[in-house]
Protein backbone atom coordinates (compact mmCIF):
# COMPACT_ATOMS: atom_id res chain seq x y z
CA UNK A 1 0.00 0.00 0.00
CA UNK A 2 1.41 3.58 -1.20
CA UNK A 3 1.94 6.04 1.86
CA UNK A 4 1.42 9.93 1.15
CA UNK A 5 5.46 10.30 2.49
CA UNK A 6 5.98 8.01 -1.32
CA UNK A 7 3.74 10.97 -2.94
CA UNK A 8 3.96 14.38 -1.21
CA UNK A 9 5.85 17.50 -1.81
CA UNK A 10 8.39 17.63 1.39
CA UNK A 11 9.08 21.00 2.90
CA UNK A 12 6.66 22.92 0.54
CA UNK A 13 6.67 26.91 -0.05
CA UNK A 14 4.65 28.77 2.58
CA UNK A 15 3.61 32.00 3.99
CA UNK A 16 3.35 33.63 7.39
CA UNK A 17 -0.01 35.30 8.16
CA UNK A 18 0.82 38.75 7.80
CA UNK A 19 1.79 37.95 4.27
CA UNK A 20 0.15 40.11 1.64
CA UNK A 21 -2.41 38.51 -1.02
CA UNK A 22 -0.14 40.21 -3.64
CA UNK A 23 3.30 37.97 -2.48
CA UNK A 24 0.98 34.92 -1.74
CA UNK A 25 0.16 35.43 -5.43
CA UNK A 26 4.02 36.14 -6.50
CA UNK A 27 4.87 33.02 -4.68
CA UNK A 28 2.22 30.85 -6.51
CA UNK A 29 3.25 32.16 -9.47
CA UNK A 30 6.99 31.27 -8.99
CA UNK A 31 6.29 28.09 -7.40
CA UNK A 32 3.98 27.26 -10.04
CA UNK A 33 1.15 25.94 -7.32
CA UNK A 34 -2.35 27.36 -6.76
CA UNK A 35 -2.41 27.29 -2.90
CA UNK A 36 0.36 28.47 -0.27
CA UNK A 37 -0.06 26.97 3.13
CA UNK A 38 0.07 29.44 5.91
CA UNK A 39 2.20 28.79 8.95
CA UNK A 40 3.13 30.21 12.06
CA UNK A 41 6.39 29.08 13.06
CA UNK A 42 5.84 25.36 11.29
CA UNK A 43 2.64 24.95 12.66
CA UNK A 44 0.09 24.86 10.10
CA UNK A 45 -2.17 27.60 10.44
CA UNK A 46 -4.20 27.83 6.96
CA UNK A 47 -4.04 27.64 3.57
CA UNK A 48 -4.34 30.38 0.78
CA UNK A 49 -5.61 28.83 -3.13
CA UNK A 50 -5.60 31.51 -6.14
CA UNK A 51 -9.22 30.95 -5.88
CA UNK A 52 -9.44 32.43 -2.37
CA UNK A 53 -7.65 35.19 -3.80
CA UNK A 54 -10.07 35.93 -6.58
CA UNK A 55 -13.19 35.20 -4.61
CA UNK A 56 -12.23 37.00 -0.97
CA UNK A 57 -9.88 39.80 -2.81
CA UNK A 58 -10.64 40.60 -6.58
CA UNK A 59 -14.23 39.86 -6.28
CA UNK A 60 -15.01 42.05 -3.18
CA UNK A 61 -12.85 44.54 -4.27
CA UNK A 62 -10.28 44.68 -1.42
CA UNK A 63 -6.82 46.29 -2.05
CA UNK A 64 -4.36 42.99 -2.57
CA UNK A 65 -1.03 45.29 -1.24
CA UNK A 66 -3.46 45.58 2.15
CA UNK A 67 -5.21 42.74 2.68
CA UNK A 68 -3.20 39.57 4.19
CA UNK A 69 -3.60 36.12 3.04
CA UNK A 70 -4.16 35.53 7.24
CA UNK A 71 -7.45 37.76 6.72
CA UNK A 72 -8.72 35.19 3.56
CA UNK A 73 -7.19 31.60 4.62
CA UNK A 74 -8.97 28.79 4.95
CA UNK A 75 -8.95 27.09 8.68
CA UNK A 76 -11.15 24.22 8.66
CA UNK A 77 -8.52 22.18 7.01
CA UNK A 78 -8.63 18.23 6.07
CA UNK A 79 -5.36 16.99 7.24
CA UNK A 80 -4.09 13.72 6.57
CA UNK A 81 -0.07 12.38 8.43
CA UNK A 82 2.52 11.21 5.89
CA UNK A 83 2.23 7.10 7.23
CA UNK A 84 -1.50 7.45 5.96
CA UNK A 85 -2.34 5.28 2.50
CA UNK A 86 -3.21 6.87 -0.30
CA UNK A 87 -6.41 5.28 -0.29
CA UNK A 88 -7.13 7.36 2.75
CA UNK A 89 -6.15 10.63 0.75
CA UNK A 90 -7.99 9.84 -2.13
CA UNK A 91 -11.46 9.24 0.35
CA UNK A 92 -10.70 12.52 2.16
CA UNK A 93 -10.23 14.79 -1.70
CA UNK A 94 -13.15 13.31 -2.75
CA UNK A 95 -15.66 13.52 0.69
CA UNK A 96 -14.64 17.65 1.13
CA UNK A 97 -13.90 18.12 -2.39
CA UNK A 98 -10.70 19.47 -2.15
CA UNK A 99 -7.42 19.16 -4.52
CA UNK A 100 -4.64 19.41 -2.46
CA UNK A 101 -3.89 18.20 1.42
CA UNK A 102 -1.76 19.63 3.63
CA UNK A 103 0.47 16.88 5.37
CA UNK A 104 0.70 17.43 9.18
CA UNK A 105 2.46 15.81 11.95
CA UNK A 106 0.76 17.07 14.76
CA UNK A 107 -0.03 20.65 14.13
CA UNK A 108 3.31 20.35 12.18
CA UNK A 109 3.44 20.82 8.52
CA UNK A 110 5.77 18.68 6.53
CA UNK A 111 4.18 18.50 3.45
CA UNK A 112 1.48 18.91 0.65
CA UNK A 113 -0.60 16.35 -1.39
CA UNK A 114 -1.80 17.53 -4.70
CA UNK A 115 -4.71 16.01 -6.76
CA UNK A 116 -2.00 15.29 -9.49
CA UNK A 117 0.58 13.89 -7.33
CA UNK A 118 -2.33 11.07 -6.92
CA UNK A 119 -3.06 11.01 -10.41
CA UNK A 120 0.58 10.49 -11.75
CA UNK A 121 1.13 7.42 -8.61
CA UNK A 122 -2.34 5.26 -9.08
CA UNK A 123 -2.28 4.29 -12.96
CA UNK A 124 -5.33 1.93 -11.86
CA UNK A 125 -9.59 3.14 -12.82
CA UNK A 126 -10.54 3.44 -9.10
CA UNK A 127 -7.61 5.59 -8.81
CA UNK A 128 -9.07 7.85 -12.13
CA UNK A 129 -13.03 7.67 -10.85
CA UNK A 130 -11.63 9.36 -7.05
CA UNK A 131 -9.73 11.89 -9.31
CA UNK A 132 -12.70 12.56 -11.31
CA UNK A 133 -15.26 12.93 -8.13
CA UNK A 134 -12.51 15.17 -6.77
CA UNK A 135 -12.68 17.80 -10.08
CA UNK A 136 -16.41 17.98 -9.95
Amino acid sequence: MTQIKDVMTSNPTTCEPQACVVDAAKVMAQEDVGSIPIVEGDRLAGVVTDRDIVLRVVAEGRNAQSTTVGDIASRDLVTVSPDDDLDRALELMAEKQVRRLPIVEGDKLVGIVAQRDIALQGADRETGQVVEQISR
